[in-house]
């Protein structure tokens, strides 16, 4: 929130010093970063969607979720706090909204379509047939940037209902808040369908990046084992 928001925010106090590209980029390596240093501890979701998503999945306890998915709004919320207290009013606290000319249905569909391919990255790259470890940051980080690169012009590239709740939420103003609930949540969920379809039920691989327990893949039967193709065979659909 602090780079995604505050890109904004900060656009608007240094008077349009920081360019889209910087923009859309700053979230994305915030991303990265936060993937890296706190995946091992709580999974990095950040985003209620992909919560959803890894429960949908069977990767995450359902139980889980509304703990979760209140302590991203809190802390989306919060970042939002700190920067009208620091930078003011300004740039619209970063809010995600429509761009000029565009619907709030097209912005919902915009999201819907950004959040099938954020979320297929984070299943895929967490499947324990494609487990790529720390690298899965990279390939996280790099779609938010992509994704934003071309569409946030659009919708704002948000992708994440907690992302584009905080601003809303410390304006006052939820006017434009459904799409980036609405589209999310389903993109989110038809990741899962096409995940299933790809791959079958959720695995061990995935469960254990969805919980934090990156470090325990170590522990997973080596690939062709006969435990792992016990697994294999319990897995498919």
């Amino acid at each position: 929130m602090l780079a995604g928001a505050g890109a904004g925010v900060v656009d608007a106090v240094s008077h349009g010093q920081i360019s889209r590209a910087a923009a859309v980029a700053a979230p994305g390596l915030m991303v990265m970063a936060i993937i890296l240093f706190m995946g091992a501890v709580s999974g990095a979701h950040l985003n209620p969607a992909v919560t959803i998503a890894f429960s949908l999945r069977n990767d995450f306890p359902w139980r889980r979720v509304p703990g979760y998915v209140l302590v991203q709004l809190a802390g989306a919320s919060l970042a939002c706090v700190f920067l009208r207290l620091v930078y003011g009013n300004v740039g619209a606290l970063g809010a995600t909204l429509p761009g000029a000319g565009i619907s709030d249905q097209t912005a919902m569909l915009t999201e819907l379509v950004l959040t099938v391919g954020l979320v297929s990255t984070i299943l895929g790259t967490a499947s324990r047939a494609q487990n790529v470890g720390s690298l899965s940051a990279v390939a996280v980080g790099g779609y938010v940037i992509l994704a934003g690169l071309w569409s946030s012009p659009i919708s704002g590239a948000s992708m994440n209902p907690a992302r584009s709740f905080g601003p809303d939420l410390v304006r006052g103003d939820f006017s434009h808040l459904w799409p980036y609930v609405v589209g999310p949540l389903a993109g989110g969920a038809i990741a899962v369908g096409c995940a299933w379809l790809l791959r079958g039920r959720g695995d061990q691989g995935g469960r254990l990046a969805a919980r934090g327990s990156l470090d325990d893949l170590s522990a997973l039967p080596p690939r062709g084992s006969a435990a792992d193709h016990s697994e294999q065979s319990a897995q498919q659909p």
